[in-house]
């Protein structure tokens, strides 16, 4: 008994590891996702979205984003897109061939005036979707409308 109790005494003396301390653990809790979603709500630039980097870990990052209107169309060559959506609605607009395609940020990521063709997708919140890696997309956001998600960008392979 008296060895079960030292262990006890010990594993009570020694510190807990909390997530908090691991590299690379991140936790972004719905209720502090509502209060970014608010403030980003108020900040939407002419193309009609705001956004902010969650977090950045070199190979891939998590960007919080809030879009009130139909935004250009993109595609990026090496990067897959995966989107989580948390609040309003949209039509996601998949495929076909973007018009007036033209370079943007980076190497292999581009913008355009449409898309020619492609499918259309209603998203709402609770939807999880994967876009592929050289696949142009839009969301679409009918006016009156917002729509808010979670976009996990990783390298393509």
């Amino acid at each position: 008994m008296k060895t079960l109790l030292r262990v006890v005494a010990a594993l009570l003396l020694v510190p807990p590891a909390f997530a908090a301390e691991m590299p690379g653990f991140a936790l972004w809790k719905s209720s502090e996702l509502q209060q970014r979603e608010a403030a980003l709500s108020k900040k939407v630039g002419p193309d009609h979205s705001s956004r902010e980097t969650l977090a950045d870990y070199g190979d891939h990052r998590f960007r919080y984003i809030y879009r009130d209107a139909d935004v250009f169309p993109e595609q990026y060559d090496t990067i897959v897109d995966i989107v989580i959506a948390k609040s309003g609605e949209c039509t996601l607009l998949l495929g076909g061939k973007m018009i007036n395609a033209k370079a943007s940020a980076g190497a292999g990521e581009f913008t355009g005036t449409g898309i020619e063709g492609g499918d259309r997708h209603p998203v709402a919140a609770g939807d999880i979707i994967q876009i592929p890696a050289k696949v142009p997309h839009s969301f679409l956001v009918e006016k009156g409308k917002h729509f808010t998600y979670v976009l996990l960008k990783i390298p393509a392979k």
